[in-house]
């Protein structure tokens, strides 16, 4: 019986770990911090609509159907970090994975999207 407490009190201490893993992306800081300091590309995978009422300044946008015909034409050498980010980040994790199958091995969404870089107050653009 003590065995199953403990076992279970471990598990309790180690989900909200094991969660935010799960949740995967680069969280705010992290892609600005990459940004900054290697010059990561930052790629919108949002529809041009989306991409048009707003942005993280200095974007390109890619919708998501066009990537394996446009990432090249944006990031020519596949060891450069990119981030990945659409509004919420689910379409980003896609386009992170589909860009690592093409030889970007540094792709990486933002968690959260573009929904997480305004929470942080980051700057946005307007096309």
């Amino acid at each position: 019986m003590l065995v199953v407490i403990a076992l279970t009190s471990g598990a309790a201490l180690m989900w909200p770990v094991l969660a935010q893993g799960a949740a995967s992306g680069l969280t705010t800081a992290e892609a600005v911090q990459l940004i900054n300091r290697e010059k990561a590309v930052v790629i919108d995978v949002c529809e041009n609509e989306e991409f048009a009422q707003g942005h993280v300044a200095g974007a390109r946008n890619v919708p998501l159907a066009q990537l394996e015909a446009q990432l090249p034409k944006w990031v020519k050498n596949k060891t450069t970090p990119i981030v990945m980010l659409c509004q919420s980040g689910a379409r980003a994790a896609r386009a992170a994975a589909q860009a690592r199958q093409l030889g970007y091995e540094q792709a990486q969404p933002l968690a959260g999207g573009l929904k997480a870089w305004r929470e942080a107050s980051l700057p946005i653009e307007k096309a």
